[in-house]
């Protein structure tokens, strides 16, 4: 099941967008800039950062989390926002002796074609525990032949059969993860990721994000979300045709976080 933390952020995050921000127009000294930012003139320019549209100061914090319960299929689609930091659990080191996965809500409705999945989930253990058995002990012949002692060959054999091993695993593999992203990064992830047409699982992913960065930053991604949340939707023709609706389920996600 998806289970995202915030494991880290920049400390007092909307101060240091503010100051960074004043600093390209002030003369004062950087010390001096974070002195005179009481919390309500901090909040209120980031606010107005927000709505000039004004981004590059917000890279200069940097929110981190971790991200369990999500398949390999949802990693091929969260990779993609290159400006982020990730550190994967690998599927080259760590054995999957029981790999649990990620259930579509789609399949799961249907007992007919749940059956099938789970089928297929078990056919892909066994295959991968075969595999792994057949090619550690072709390897650990080979290691014993180079002159390695019993115990060191197998667990190097190991280590090795899995490597080839998981080729047979599926995409609804679960895994688990640490990502960092700037707040600038994260919009861009919350614009394309929140909205409707965006992929279920990492749809889902990226409301949970952006729940704990309200938490933290709540003047900060008061715009944030799908594209239509702050304007036009972007999608034209294929456009979901619910913008009003999802306005106010934003709206009431960031009403709910400040309560």
């Amino acid at each position: 099941m998806l289970h995202v933390t915030l494991l880290a952020c920049t400390p007092d995050p909307e101060k240091m967008v503010a100051q960074a921000a004043k600093l390209c127009y002030s003369p004062a000294t950087i010390d001096a800039l974070g002195q005179s930012l009481t919390p309500e003139k901090t909040s209120s320019f980031v606010e107005m950062l927000a709505e000039i549209g004004h981004e590059s100061p917000i890279e200069h914090s940097s929110f981190t989390f971790g991200i369990e319960g999500v398949s390999r299929s949802l990693l091929a689609q969260l990779t993609r926002h290159r400006i982020a930091s990730y550190s994967v659990q690998s599927q080259r080191y760590v054995a999957e002796k029981a790999f649990e996965y990620v259930l579509p809500l789609e399949i799961a409705a249907v007992p007919q074609a749940r059956a099938l999945f789970e089928q297929a989930m078990r056919q892909d253990q066994q295959q991968y525990d075969q595999l792994t058995a057949i090619l550690s002990e072709k390897h650990k012949a080979d290691f014993m032949a180079q002159g390695m002692d019993e115990k060191a060959a197998a667990k190097a054999a190991e280590k090795k059969a899995i490597e080839d091993a998981r080729f047979v695993l599926p995409n609804a593999c679960a895994t688990k993860m640490i990502v960092t992203m700037n707040a600038r990064s994260l919009m861009n992830f919350f614009r394309h990721r929140c909205c409707n047409r965006a992929q279920w699982e990492i749809r889902a992913l990226a409301d949970q994000m952006l729940q704990l960065c309200l938490q933290q930053a709540p003047h900060l991604f008061r715009n944030a979300g799908p594209a239509c949340v702050a304007g036009p939707c972007p999608e034209g023709k294929m456009c979901c045709g619910r913008t009003a609706e999802m306005r106010r389920r934003y709206q009431q996600m960031k009403e709910s976080v400040g309560r």
